[in-house]
C-alpha cells in the first residue's frame, strides 16, 4: 500500500511540474552525517519533491506572475536543484544560480516532531524566492532582496511567529524581517505594491521606482513607517 501511494504521489508531482514548466531535483549529499541522517528520517527527499513545486507556484502568485514570460527562469534545463550537504560559513540555506543549499548541520538544531518539517519548509520558502526574484540584475541592494525572500515567507503558511515585527530596524534596506515588514508596510499602502516592485526591478533596480508606485521616496517611506510604530509597544505591533 505505501509502496502504491508514493507511485501514485510520484506520478501526481511528475504531472504538476510538467504543468509548471520547470522542473526540480533533491539530492542528500549528506547522508552519512548526523543531519543528513535527520533529513532521511524526519523531512526526506519526497516531502521535498512534492514541497517545492507548490512553493514556486506561491512565489509566482505573490510576485503577480500568472504566465511563464513574467518569470524567472534558467534556460536550456530550467531545473532547480535542492542539495543537503555541509556549508561552512553557518548558513541554514544559500542559493546559487539555480540551485539551493540547505545545511546539514542546520538541520541538527532544527526543532523536534512537527516542526522539524515546519522549520525545513520555511527556510526553503526564503531560498527559492531567491532563485525566482528579480533582483535587476544584480543592481538591487542585498538588504531589498533578503527582505524580499522573507516577505514571501511572511505571506506563506509557514512563517516562525515572532521572527520579526513591523517597525524594528534601522535602515529600510537592513534586511531579512526588517525589510520584510516594511515592505508588507509599503503593501498596505498600495496592495500588490510589493509584486509590482519585483516586476520592476527584472532589468535593473532604480530608486526612483518607489516613487513612482507610492508617490514618496524610500527614505521618506521609511520615516513615515517608523513614526507609526515609534510610540508602539511591540506586544501591540500587528
Amino acid at each position: 500500500m505505501a509502496t502504491k501511494t508514493l507511485h501514485l504521489s510520484l506520478v501526481a508531482l511528475s504531472l504538476l511540474q510538467g504543468i509548471l514548466a520547470v522542473r526540480f531535483t533533491a539530492t542528500n549529499n549528506a547522508s552519512a552525517t548526523p543531519g543528513g541522517q535527520r533529513f532521511d528520517r524526519e523531512i526526506g527527499t519526497a516531502y521535498t519533491l512534492t514541497t517545492m513545486p507548490k512553493i514556486a507556484s506561491f512565489i509566482w502568485k505573490i510576485f503577480g506572475q500568472a504566465t511563464e514570460a513574467e518569470r524567472r527562469h534558467y534556460y536550456p534545463n530550467d531545473v532547480v536543484n535542492l542539495y543537503v550537504q555541509d556549508l561552512q560559513d553557518g548558513a541554514l540555506g544559500e542559493t546559487g544560480d539555480n540551485n539551493v543549499y540547505m545545511s546539514a548541520k542546520g538541520i541538527e538544531t532544527y526543532p523536534p516532531g512537527d516542526a522539524t518539517r515546519f522549520m525545513f519548509t520555511s527556510i526553503l520558502y526564503h531560498e527559492m524566492t531567491h532563485i525566482f526574484q528579480w533582483s535587476g540584475k544584480g543592481t538591487a541592494p542585498g538588504g531589498l532582496t533578503e527582505g524580499f525572500a522573507d516577505y514571501v515567507v511572511l505571506k506563506s503558511p509557514f512563517y516562525v511567529e515572532g521572527y520579526s515585527t513591523p517597525g524594528e530596524g534601522s535602515r529600510w534596506d537592513e534586511g531579512y524581517g526588517v525589510t520584510s515588514r516594511f515592505l508588507e508596510y509599503c503593501d498596505g499602502l498600495r496592495e500588490g505594491f510589493a509584486a509590482e516592485l519585483n516586476k520592476k526591478m527584472r532589468e535593473v533596480y532604480k530608486e526612483e521606482y518607489w516613487k513612482e508606485l507610492l508617490g514618496k521616496d524610500v527614505d521618506q517611506l521609511w520615516e513615515e513607517y517608523k513614526a507609526k510604530y515609534s510610540n508602539v509597544p511591540a506586544s501591540l505591533h500587528h
